[in-house]
């Protein structure tokens, strides 16, 4: 970047990961961009919410802009003035890509293709381009290098491995410096409760049965969203141009294992849990190789998931204000 103290656009910044990374940013958190100002442009879609910015919102290095990242007029006057985009917006929940995939193609797709060419006109780089594990496809057994071919089984995870393409195109046509991460899943405080584990949290604490999918021995691994945020700023201040890393967490749950934690967390039985149908096209089993990031970067990740749900649990617990008005307008 080219000045000590940078100006970074973050896309999508309302919602969860980008949200968590703009407040550890802007109080301190990362040492490498102290100083650091910060547009955060967002749609405000039902998973974007103000609220998830209120600790940094009247701070001096904070700005907002509400608008898509799809709108090439909007981009072209926003982007100018800054030194690097850190790219979070996106529509990422599966199952409503089943429902529907136009949205995603428009965010995901066309909304990154708008954000790349805008950063080529105006100079505006590194260019970090947040993706996901789900782009590899599923693997039965070892885990995924950056190197493996994209096999995206759903609507969301294919508009992601097409953004990724996109990004990658922009570096290697044009010189662009685009540097994509790919993590795996991801849980933390001030998570839209259509995800599982803030979903399954909340319907526990209001007392209702909480949905496992199939035979419930599907396999994720699980990473703090503090974690992840502090792998995306290793990349944007020491990854290399044109480059892909795996972000992981080191936790290989089955949804059977995870939601027995769960269940204990929150003071239930499996008497609260009901099997439904399993998800279309659901991946089996998502692993990421994350060597290159950690001898690279040296990123490794510090929350244990015990501690990390037991504290996320208790996050939900005491700010109810925050999640059920959101469930309340998502019918969840």
């Amino acid at each position: 970047m080219s000045r000590s103290t940078p100006a970074i656009l973050v896309t999508g910044a309302a919602g969860f990961v980008g949200s968590h990374f703009v407040r550890t940013l802007l109080t301190g958190g990362y040492p490498s961009l102290a100083g650091a100002r910060v547009t955060v442009l967002d749609k405000l879609t039902y998973a974007g919410n103000l609220a998830n910015l209120d600790p940094v919102r009247d701070l001096p290095g904070f700005s907002f802009v509400h608008g898509d990242i799809a709108d090439a007029a909007l981009v072209d006057e926003v982007l100018p003035g800054h030194d690097a985009v850190v790219h979070f917006a996106a529509e990422s929940h599966v199952d409503r890509s089943i429902k529907g995939a136009a949205d995603f193609v428009m965010t995901n797709v066309v909304g990154t293709h708008t954000l790349l060419d805008a950063a080529l006109r105006h100079g505006v780089s590194p260019f970090i381009h947040v993706s996901t594990d789900e782009v590899y496809g599923s693997i039965l057994e070892g885990s995924w290098p950056e190197t493996d071919p994209l096999q995206p089984n759903s609507p969301y995870s294919a508009s992601k491995a097409a953004s990724d393409l996109i990004a990658l195109s922009y570096h290697r046509t044009h010189g662009l410096d685009v540097r994509v991460t790919r993590c795996s899943n991801n849980y933390g405080p001030y998570q839209f409760p259509e995800k599982v584990i803030p979903l399954f949290i909340t319907n526990l604490l209001e007392g209702k049965k909480v949905p496992l999918y199939g035979d419930g021995l599907n396999v994720r691994d699980w990473l703090h969203v503090d974690d992840h945020c502090r792998a995306i700023a290793l990349v944007l201040e020491k990854g290399r141009p044109g480059e892909i890393y795996n972000i992981g967490g080191g936790t290989e749950l089955t949804n059977k294992e995870l939601t027995d934690r769960l269940l204990a967390a929150c003071g239930a039985t499996w008497d609260s849990v009901e099997y439904v149908e399993d998800r279309k096209g659901h991946d089996r089993r998502y692993s990421v190789d994350w060597t290159k990031i950690r001898e690279e970067l040296g990123y490794t990740p510090q929350r244990d998931f015990e501690t990390g749900l037991a504290e996320t649990v208790a996050w939900y617990r005491e700010n109810r204000a925050w999640w059920e008005p959101l469930k309340k307008r998502a019918a969840l």
